[in-house]
């Protein structure tokens, strides 16, 4: 299967990566042409225009790590709004699909909302990311100034907090502090690969 690039259609083998010279206006309408869809996956940068085509594992690993978070928020009791997919973009500077966001602390500033301005509100208070194809870095979101960013590739989990303009790695999450999130990912993946998702989910919930 071949790669087709143009305005009116993309087509892209599952699993490719593509990195080509572009304007933000030929971005935008490379993103327009997809319709309703969500596929490829679409980032701009400084006058690069990157396309992935996602594996099937890539979607799997995003849901699973999602409800991982949205089941530890309910067990703590707490608020939360999330999306996906969902395009953020800051016209002529960045524009990034990210996997999940969840608005946590400012999730009022989310809540019944159908679109975002995403120079006037908030940020998500956390993004996570799947890393499959190298396709995907926590700087594509400091344009933005997500607080939190997790990147999980090859089964490992990196957390990047937002500390005086610049991301670092950080050994917790702010939102779930007292967790051990590697530890539990880790069980939900084993669970998920030898009973299914729904029993692993699940077990979690009653883990907590």
């Amino acid at each position: 299967m071949y790669a087709v690039i143009s305005k009116d259609r993309i087509s892209m083998p599952p699993g490719s990566v593509m990195r080509i010279p572009g304007t933000w206006e030929e971005y935008c309408q490379l993103r327009d042409s997809r319709g309703d869809g969500s596929i490829p996956r679409l980032k701009y940068h400084q006058g690069e225009i990157s396309l992935m085509s996602p594996l099937l594992r890539h979607g799997r690993e995003a849901h699973l790590i999602a409800t991982v978070v949205t089941i530890l928020l309910e067990s703590q009791g707490r608020n939360y709004e999330a999306f996906t997919p969902i395009t953020m973009d800051l016209p002529e500077v960045s524009g990034i699909e990210p996997d999940y966001c969840f608005y946590i602390d400012n999730w009022q500033a989310a809540v019944g909302k159908d679109r975002i301005d995403w120079q006037v509100d908030p940020p998500p208070d956390l993004v996570v990311e799947i890393d499959v194809t190298s396709y995907t870095s926590e700087l594509d979101f400091l344009p933005y100034n997500v607080p939190e960013v997790w990147l999980f590739k090859n089964y490992k989990l990196a957390i990047y907090q937002l500390e005086a303009g610049k991301y670092e790695v950080s050994e917790s999450s702010r939102y779930f502090p007292d967790l051990a999130l590697q530890d539990i990912i880790d069980l939900c993946f084993a669970t998920a690969k030898e009973k299914g998702t729904g029993t692993a989910m699940s077990e979690l919930r009653k883990s907590y």
